[in-house]
């Protein structure tokens, strides 16, 4: 079986994206978690741009890695600069890796345009910072920055960039699709042209700007490449860079290729959902393979179908990457839908039992109400368990307010007074915060913190409102619909009312509710 040998750049090229930021402990913390599911490299950084990308080679350098080697990236020499000058490249030296990632302009547009020299300097720049680092014993993978646009417009010169490199010693040489507009049959073709005039590994970097990153990645596996870079859940500039997630299912599950341990595989949702966490992004529902809606269904058709034969309208097994099977609960599912969301959380129920029949009436009303389940599965799992007196009483409240406060001239302010009955101790507290709901959120973790540590790891990471009679005005039924998030998993949790504030804690203390249920709190 072919070997694909996978290279993640989530601490780089990911962190490059808008809205993420990573400190020293979280790149320690991800990459240590990239090698536990078996990626082969993890490129930390720069380590010449912050002393921080410093610091995560020094620390990562007296730990013991199972399966990942840690890789530096950096550029070639400057033009008209040696390379025991290079600022970059003596970065790399005193990173004290065993493995460098060296980009160098393979387009005569960067190189005119943006470097401002001649083709020549370019290939000498090239051939220099390889030799440099390879001579000193440091594995070199050369990227090869905006080939595909540069094999179009100058083949031999884009060539020529990638022989120098393989002749000054790397080991691969990886084909950068920058600006991520290619098309697959492109990256085919350009391949397929290249290889024979190649002797060393060729490798795949991938942008999704055309979101192409993943067929793109794919399609250079199948004309030759070994090596895929990409980054975690597709985080990276701009649009983003090639999904490793997805990447590694298909080369697993689909295309027969070897990429990281068999047993791992069932990891990857996990992993996602671990990154997002670290990344304070919200997971994404549609992800492939590993979001919390990539295996739900809805309409009676498809339920009834896929329970007759999962592979009706499932392409795998959920399970085989970590996930699972999702039902969900509407009016469109009727009495199905509970049955086997009840099958699935193994609480014993049957068509005819008055406890269905009370949870369906239940059910019906509530949805008249306002309710909206099959986005808030968290909440209907609490509806059922305690409609079969499977959940304890985790905390009762005894009451709130909530005060929002405006002065001329002066920011407004809010805060949140909460009374809890928690294992028969009653907590009084109180807490500011940016909203009256996130005042709220803020009174109602203080009072429980003491009593249920796990809180600490989860927090809110979306925030729904809908009116849902618009004619209504201001005395309108509101839908708050909350997702939260801890490092294993999201969930939503719902609540409605004609006062936003009490919707709003239906929903908090639902997702607080859950959080300790799934935990197995005591």
């Amino acid at each position: 079986m072919r070997k694909i040998k996978i290279y993640d750049t989530t601490l780089r090229d990911g962190a490059q994206s808008e809205g993420i930021t990573y400190s020293l402990i979280d790149k320690i913390r991800i990459a240590e978690k990239l090698d536990s599911i078996g990626i082969h490299y993890i490129e930390g950084g720069w380590p010449s741009s912050t002393p921080k990308d410093m610091q995560f080679f020094k620390r990562m350098a007296k730990k013991r890695l199972r399966y990942a080697q840690i890789v530096a990236f950096g550029s070639t020499r400057r033009a008209g600069i040696s390379v025991s000058r290079d600022r970059n490249l003596q970065g790399i030296l005193k990173s004290e890796v065993r493995f460098a990632t060296l980009f160098g302009k393979t387009w005569s547009l960067h190189v005119s345009s943006v470097l401002r020299t001649t083709l020549q300097e370019n290939l000498r720049m090239i051939s220099d910072s390889v030799r440099f680092l390879v001579k000193r014993r440091i594995t070199v993978f050369y990227d090869a920055e905006h080939f595909f646009d540069a094999y179009q417009e100058n083949s031999r010169y884009a060539l020529k960039c990638l022989q120098v490199a393989q002749d000054a010693g790397a080991s691969f040489l990886v084909l950068c699709d920058t600006n991520g507009g290619a098309l697959p049959q492109e990256i085919s073709r350009i391949i397929r042209e290249i290889r024979p005039n190649i002797n060393v590994g060729l490798g795949i970097h991938c942008h999704n700007d055309t979101g192409l990153g993943v067929a793109n990645s794919l399609a250079a596996v199948e004309s030759g490449c070994d090596m895929v870079h990409g980054t975690i859940n597709g985080y990276g500039e701009r649009c983003g860079n090639a999904d490793l997630i997805p990447i590694i299912a298909n080369l697993k599950l689909k295309m027969g290729f070897d990429c990281i341990p068999e047993d791992k595989l069932k990891s990857l949702t996990e992993l996602s959902f671990f990154v997002s966490e670290v990344s304070n992004m919200r997971h994404m529902n549609n992800q492939p393979y590993v979001g919390h809606s990539a295996f739900a269904h809805k309409g009676g058709v498809h339920i009834n179908a896929v329970m007759k034969n999962p592979r009706s309208y499932e392409h795998i097994e959920p399970g085989l990457v970590g996930n699972r099977r999702r039902i969900l609960v509407s009016e469109l599912a009727g009495k199905s839908g509970i049955l086997i969301r009840a099958r699935d959380l193994k609480l014993d129920l049957d068509r005819d039992d008055l406890k269905t029949k009370k949870i369906y009436k239940l059910l019906q009303s509530l949805e008249l109400k306002g309710y909206h389940f099959e986005a808030a599965e968290a909440s209907f799992e609490l509806l059922l368990k305690k409609a079969l007196g499977k959940v304890r009483e985790y905390f009762h409240l005894e009451g709130f307010r909530v005060v929002v406060n405006k002065e001329k001239d002066k920011k407004i302010t809010s805060e949140a007074i909460i009374k809890l009955k928690v294992k028969n101790k009653l907590e009084h507290t109180a807490a500011d915060g940016d909203g009256p709901v996130n005042a709220l959120d803020n009174a109602l973790r203080k009072a429980l913190k003491d009593f249920y540590p796990a809180l600490a790891r989860m927090h809110l990471s979306d925030f729904k409102v809908r009116i849902l009679d618009e004619k209504a005005g201001t005395a309108a039924v509101t839908r708050v619909i909350i997702q939260s998030q801890d490092e294993r998993d999201s969930w939503n949790t719902i609540g409605v009312s004609e006062n936003i504030i009490e919707a709003s804690w239906q929903a908090l203390s639902d997702s607080i509710e859950y959080k300790l249920l799934k935990d197995g709190t005591d």
